[in-house]
C-alpha cells in the first residue's frame, strides 16, 4: 500500500463516524491491494454480485459480514463504522490505535499473500543459492553431503542424542525481522514471529513442543547427532524468512531474476550459511513418500495430501506426500525424549494420525508409548522384517523459501499389507485432505508413473520436501520398487 493510501487509512480511522461507508472502505481496500471482486467475495463467502452491490452502497452490510471484514481482511473495525464496544468484541483493545491496526492489517495481508504463493516463492528462492545446493526439479536445497547416493535402509542409521544446551547465533528476534513483526502495543513490535501468528492468525494446530535439533550429519558413516529445541524455535526463523520474501515481492510481483531482490532480504542475509547447525536451530521434520505396490497390472501408487491453510501453520495451501510431521517426542515427559527418538517410530505415529484418524500424540499422556504392544507399530515392523515393507532414507534438505529442514524418507508397502493396515484410511484429517485420482478412495492414491510425477513436479503447487521425496524416489525407483 502506498504512503498516500496509508495516510488515507489513518485519517479515516481517526475520523470514526465519518468512516461509516463500509462499501467504500472495502472498495478502497481492494484497490489498494490489487484484489478483484471475485477473489474477495470468495474469501468472504458471498457472491461477486453481492459484493458489487455492497461497494456501490445499494446493499446493507450486516454485523456478521463486518466481522468477516475485520477478521479476514484485517480492516480496522472503526473503518466499518463499528462502535468501540463492537470493535472490542472483534479484536484486542490494543488494536484501537490506528497505527497498530494498520501495522497488523499489512501483516495479515502479507501473510495471506505468502500462503497463496508459497510454491512460486519457493521456486524463486531456490535460485538464491548456488546450483550445487539445489535438488533437481524441486525447490529444495541440500548440502551435497546430505543427500544419499541411493536409498539407505532406515535400520542402518545411527542416531545419538545430546541433552546439553547448544546456543544459537540467530533466533528470529533480531532487528532484521522487525519488518515482519507488526506492532504489539504502542511502538513495540511482537517479540517473535510465532507470537504474531498466535495473536493474529492462529491455525487449528499451533503449539510449541519439544523437538529434536540436528547438530551434525555424516552419510559416510550414517551417523546423526541431535540435540533438543522447541518447535517455535524453528518457526520464528523459517516463517519470518518466508514472510520477508513475500513482503519483498508482493507489490511489484515475483521477479524472474532473483538479483532484483538484492538488499531487500536482510534476515536471509543474516542467516548466512543455511547448513551451519551452530548458527541457528535446524529442527528437521520427517517427510515420507508412501508407495503402494499394487497388484499387477495396476501401477504402483503414492499417497498425496492437500494441506489446508486453515489448519496448518506451515506448507499451507499446497500438496505434500503423506505422512509428514515434526521429528519430536510424543509428549513433554522426560522419558519420551529417548523412547521416541527413532525415525521409524515417528513415521508410524504419523501414519496413525494422518491416515487412520487416530488422536494426535499431543503431549497429554503420562505414560510412554509401549511400541512393542501397539498393534499398528507391531504389524508394520513385522512386515519390515518379513520383507513386505521397506523403509528408506534419502537425505536431508531444506525448503528454499523458509530454510525449514526435512529428513526425506520413503516407505514401500506390499498391496496385501497396505490393504490390511490402511484399508480404512480417512479422507480428511487434522491437517487437510488425502486426495486420489478421479476422487477415488484415499488409499488408491496417485499412479507412480512418469506422467503423474512430472505433473506434480512441474504443474502443481507442491511442498518442497514432498517434491524432493517424489523426485528422488523416481530417480531411484528401480531400487525402491524391487527392495
Amino acid at each position: 500500500m502506498s504512503a498516500v493510501d496509508r495516510d488515507t487509512w489513518l485519517r479515516r480511522t481517526k475520523q470514526g463516524n465519518a468512516a461509516d461507508d463500509a462499501g467504500a472502505v472495502v472498495r478502497a481496500w481492494r484497490a489498494s491491494n490489487k484484489q478483484n471482486q471475485t477473489a474477495v467475495a470468495s474469501l468472504l463467502g458471498i457472491t461477486q454480485q453481492n459484493l458489487s452491490q455492497i461497494e456501490k452502497g445499494t446493499r446493507p452490510v450486516s454485523l456478521e459480514l463486518r466481522r468477516k471484514l475485520v477478521e479476514l481482511l484485517g480492516i480496522a473495525p472503526e473503518d466499518l463504522g463499528l462502535s468501540s464496544g463492537q470493535a472490542r468484541s472483534f479484536i484486542a483493545s490494543d488494536d484501537a490505535s490506528p497505527h497498530i491496526a494498520f501495522s497488523r492489517f499489512q501483516w495479515r495481508n502479507q501473510r495471506r499473500w505468502l500462503n497463496q504463493h508459497r510454491s512460486e516463492l519457493a521456486q524463486l528462492a531456490v535460485n538464491l543459492y548456488p546450483a550445487e545446493y539445489r535438488v533437481p526439479r524441486t525447490p529444495l536445497i541440500s548440502h551435497p553431503e546430505w543427500v544419499a547416493a541411493g536409498p539407505v535402509e532406515l535400520s542402518t542409521l545411527n542416531l545419538t542424542l545430546s541433552e546439553q544446551p547448544h546456543p544459537v547465533v540467530v533466533d528470529g528476534s533480531e532487528s532484521e525481522t522487525e519488518p515482519v513483526r507488526p506492532l504489539r502495543v504502542g511502538t513495540t513490535h511482537f517479540e517473535r514471529y510465532t507470537s504474531v501468528i498466535k495473536h493474529l492468525d492462529p491455525p487449528t494446530l499451533f503449539e510449541s513442543r519439544p523437538s529434536y535439533r540436528l547438530l551434525s550429519a555424516d552419510l559416510v558413516t550414517n551417523k546423526f547427532e541431535f540435540g533438543l529445541a522447541a518447535y517455535f524455535d524453528k518457526l520464528d526463523v523459517s516463517e519470518a524468512l518466508g514472510h520477508e520474501l513475500a513482503r519483498a515481492c508482493m507489490d511489484k510481483g515475483i521477479p524472474t531474476d532473483p538479483a532484483q531482490l538484492r538488499g531487500q532480504l536482510p534476515f536471509r542475509d543474516l542467516i548466512g550459511d543455511p547448513f551451519d547447525p551452530a548458527r541457528r536451530a535446524i529442527i528437521p521434520a520427517i517427510t515420507t513418500l508412501t508407495i503402494r505396490l499394487r497388484r499387477y497390472p495396476a501401477e504402483p501408487s503414492f499417497l498425496l495430501h492437500w494441506r489446508d491453510p486453515a489448519k496448518v501453520a506451515t506448507a499451507a495451501g499446497v500438496y505434500d506426500v503423506i505422512p509428514a510431521g515434526e521429528f519430536q517426542p510424543s509428549s513433554v515427559a522426560l522419558w519420551d525424549r529417548t523412547n521416541d527418538f527413532d525415525i521409524w517410530r515417528n513415521i508410524v505415529r504419523e501414519y496413525s494420525e494422518e491416515l487412520l484418524g487416530e488422536p494426535e500424540f499431543d503431549g497429554t499422556r503420562t505414560q510412554p508409548i509401549d511400541y512393542d504392544n501397539w498393534s499398528l507399530y507391531r504389524e508394520l515392523t513385522q512386515a519390515r522384517q518379513d520383507g513386505s515393507v521397506g523403509a528408506f532414507f534419502l537425505g536431508t534438505g531444506m525448503d528454499a523459501l523458509t530454510l525449514a529442514a526435512t529428513m526425506l524418507t520413503v516407505v514401500v508397502i506390499d498391496d496385501d499389507v497396505f490393504e490390511r493396515v490402511f484399508g480404512d484410511a480417512v479422507r480428511y484429517n487434522d491437517e487437510g485432505e488425502i486426495v486420489a485420482v478421479g476422487g477415488g478412495t484415499p488409499t488408491e492414491g496417485i499412479p507412480f508413473t512418469a506422467e503423474c510425477v512430472d505433473r506434480m513436479l512441474s504443474s502443481e503447487p507442491m511442498a518442497s520436501p514432498g517434491a524432493a521425496c517424489l523426485a528422488l524416489a523416481w530417480k531411484h525407483r528401480d531400487q525402491l520398487l524391487g527392495f
